[in-house]
C-alpha cells in the first residue's frame, strides 16, 4: 500500500510538473491592444479648409476597435480617448504600459505645404531618413507644449530641435523589428486592399513612441493639407475602408507573431 501510495504521489508530482512546463511552453499571443487617436480637445492637430484632425483620427480609431472587438472577442482593446478630450502623450503611452499591452496604433492625419502630396505613412520609433519624416515628428511631438510641465514630463526635450530628434530616435527599443513588422502589414492592407497610396514604412522619433513599452507604430492615414484627400478622409464609409485595413493588418501580424511562437 506505502508503495502504491509513494506511486501515486510521485505520477501526481509528474503530471504537475508537465503542466508547469507546457505552461511555459505557451506561446505569446496578442491579447491586449491600445488603440490612440491621436490630439483632441484644445489640441486639434492639424486641419484641411474644413476638417480637423482629432476628429478624423477618433472616428477611425474607434472604428479599428470595433473591428477588433468584433472578430477577436478575446483581444482586450483600450482606447486612449473616446471622446473629444485633450490626453498628454506621456499619459498615452502611460496607459499602454499600466495595461501591459501587447500592441499600441496610434491613428493621425498628416500636413504638408505642398498641396498636391497624398497618401499614407506609417511610423514607427526610429532615425529620420529625410526632412520630411523629421517635420512630421517634430509637428507631432509639439503638442507637448501644450501640457502642463512638459519640460519635466519630457527631461526638458524640445520639439523645435533636430538633434533631440535624432538622440531620442536612436534609443534602442526592443520591441523594433515587431514594430516594422505591423506598420508593413498596414501600408500593404492601404496599398492592396484599400486602394490608398502607400508612401511606405518611415521612422522618426516620436514622444508617443518612444514612451510604449510594446511593439507600437504611428498611423498617418492621409492629409488633410491635400483638398482630395481632405473630401475622402471626411466620408464615412472611407474612414470604415482605412479602419478595416488597420483591422486586417492587425489580424495578419497577430496571425504571424503567434505562428512564430508557436
Amino acid at each position: 500500500m506505502k508503495h502504491i501510495l509513494t506511486g501515486c504521489i510521485l505520477s501526481i508530482v509528474i503530471l504537475l510538473c508537465s503542466f508547469t512546463s507546457l505552461e511555459r511552453r505557451n506561446p505569446y499571443r496578442v491579447k491586449t491592444v491600445v488603440v490612440d487617436a491621436g490630439h483632441g480637445g484644445h489640441d486639434p492637430g492639424t486641419h484641411g479648409k474644413s476638417a480637423k484632425e482629432k476628429d478624423i483620427a477618433l472616428k477611425v480609431a474607434l472604428q479599428v476597435g470595433k473591428l477588433i472587438k468584433k472578430y477577436h472577442p478575446d483581444v482586450k482593446v483600450i482606447y486612449t480617448r473616446t471622446d473629444d478630450k485633450f490626453v498628454e502623450l506621456h499619459d498615452r503611452a502611460g496607459l499602454a504600459n499600466k495595461n501591459q499591452a501587447d500592441l499600441f496604433i496610434s491613428i493621425h492625419c498628416n500636413a504638408i505645404s505642398k498641396s498636391d502630396i497624398h497618401g499614407t505613412e506609417t511610423y514607427t520609433l526610429g532615425l529620420h531618413r529625410t526632412q520630411d519624416n523629421l517635420d512630421v515628428a517634430k509637428r507631432e511631438n509639439s503638442v507637448i507644449f501644450k501640457e502642463a510641465n512638459h519640460e519635466e514630463n519630457y527631461a526638458g526635450f524640445d520639439p523645435s530641435s533636430p538633434m533631440a530628434h535624432i538622440l531620442m530616435a536612436n534609443y534602442q527599443s526592443a520591441y523594433i523589428q515587431n514594430s516594422l513588422r505591423l506598420a508593413s502589414h498596414i501600408e500593404t492592407q492601404f496599398e492592396k486592399r484599400v486602394n490608398r497610396k502607400s508612401r511606405g514604412v518611415k521612422q522618426a522619433g516620436f514622444i508617443v513612441l518612444w514612451k510604449t513599452s510594446m511593439p507600437s507604430v504611428l498611423v498617418e492615414i492621409g492629409y488633410l493639407t491635400n483638398q482630395a484627400e481632405e473630401k475622402y478622409l471626411v466620408n464615412e464609409n472611407n474612414q470604415v475602408y482605412i479602419a478595416s485595413g488597420i483591422f486586417r493588418a492587425f489580424k495578419d501580424y497577430k496571425r504571424e507573431i503567434e505562428s512564430i511562437a508557436d
